[in-house]
């Protein structure tokens, strides 16, 4: 991961709110969570959330896949691995591999989670 990349997500990440929707959505794995069941699991309401969302997408944290009307947002567990990883490269002065990567859960596509024009 380069710097500016880890800025960018970091600074989606510096918002409460927005803290989150990225927790709970890690928290639901690959498949994710609808817009509505984000909005309704947080007291959100909708405008509120899609800003948040959009902040979190452009930072690549996240992404949406559409499955009828309904938007569907997942956590892009390849890039908070590279942001895990980017933050502790010198973890105990190199000395030794700190174990710091979440493993994508089995059966997840990576091609499957990719952002979709909405």
């Amino acid at each position: 991961m380069e710097s500016n990349q880890a800025v960018a997500a970091l600074a989606a990440l510096a918002h409460e709110t927005r803290l989150a929707v990225y927790r709970l959505l890690v928290q639901r794995g690959p498949d994710g969570l609808s817009a509505g069941a984000i909005a309704q699991t947080l007291g959100l309401p909708p405008s509120s959330l899609t800003f948040h969302l959009q902040q979190l997408m452009h930072a690549g944290l996240i992404t949406q896949r559409r499955m009828s009307r309904q938007l569907f947002y997942a956590t892009d567990f390849a890039v908070m691995n590279g942001l895990v990883d980017y933050l502790t490269e010198n973890c105990c002065g190199g000395a030794v591999r700190c174990a710091t990567s979440c493993d994508q859960p089995a059966g997840a596509d990576s091609d499957s989670s990719k952002p979709t024009a909405a």
